[in-house]
């Protein structure tokens, strides 16, 4: 009698977990070529990225750095610390790794941007959108990151394709809620008034809401970037190349020193996104 009132009844207990898997993995076989085609096709992407970006000379990487910081900032001495920071990572010896990274980062941005944005709209413009959609965003943004590299994993096997994927789903929710909170809070007497002027709902959205909610949108972009650095280190659990699995091995090795080097790196990098990123949005506010 104790164990049902200390213990819950394992007659009770529900094994969802390899429903799920099961489900998961059927889907995985049934559509294999499908996958295959996903998997190539972003793994050609990042590894484009990646020759471009290898095929520009380092210091005229540096040198770009430091224009965008000053063109932002509007002081020579922020772009100057930029790309000074930037010259650190090559002299730890992690340029090569640091393009991988930034490549991986890019795509993932990339599609996140593309669907964040109008998933961002359509909750902003349909309530029953949002209310099926809202609580996927709370599931997915509290959801320990670790979670998303298994079914990550077993889509699409280890390596680069799945810490894309992985990175993905934890990156894009703030793309999607900073879309709708900044078109949702426009002012509806400006929205009301070129509709008034003979706007359809369409052009009242391109031409009036959009643009004023866009430091908002910038916003979004900022912080969908940072949530993508974030995933680099856990990314290379699965495979993912770049300075995270330079942390990953450092950490297997116990050698404190490998693993500070890149860490510091990420943190560089991750600076210096944010700083461009949101002198980006100051000035649209700026402009408004």
């Amino acid at each position: 009698m104790n164990d049902y009132i200390f213990k819950f009844p394992k007659a009770w207990q529900i094994d969802v977990g390899t429903a799920i898997d099961d489900s998961v993995k059927q889907f995985s076989k049934n559509n294999a070529e499908i996958l295959d085609i996903i998997k190539f096709g972003a793994i050609d992407a990042i590894q484009a990225i990646n020759n471009l970006l290898s095929s520009v000379p380092w210091i005229v990487l540096i040198l770009l750095v430091v224009f965008l910081g000053y063109r932002i900032s509007k002081k020579i001495t922020t772009g100057v610390a930029y790309g000074a920071m930037l010259f650190f990572i090559g002299t730890f010896g992690l340029w090569e790794n640091m393009l991988e990274t930034i490549s991986l980062v890019i795509v993932a941005v990339s599609i996140s941007l593309a669907l964040g944005f109008p998933i961002g709209i359509l909750i902003a413009m349909n309530k029953g959108a949002d209310r099926v959609i809202r609580p996927a965003l709370d599931l997915m943004q509290t959801m320990p990151s670790f979670v998303y590299l298994v079914p990550a994993v077993v889509l699409f096997s280890t390596g680069t394709m799945p810490a894309l994927l992985a990175t993905i789903i934890y990156s894009v929710v703030p793309m999607i809620r900073m879309t709708s909170h900044g078109i949702a809070h426009v002012d509806k007497e400006v929205r009301e008034a070129a509709i008034a002027f003979g706007s359809t709902k369409m052009q009242a959205l391109v031409k009036v809401q959009i643009p004023q909610a866009m430091p908002t949108i910038m916003t979004g972009v900022n912080q969908t970037i940072m949530m993508a650095m974030s995933m680099v280190v856990t990314s290379a659990i699965i495979g993912a190349k770049g300075l995270g699995m330079e942390i990953l091995l450092a950490t297997n090795r116990v050698e404190m020193g490998k693993a500070l080097l890149p860490g510091i790196s990420i943190v560089i990098i991750a600076i210096i996104l944010d700083r461009l990123t949101q002198g980006i949005t100051k000035k649209n506010e700026v402009a408004e």
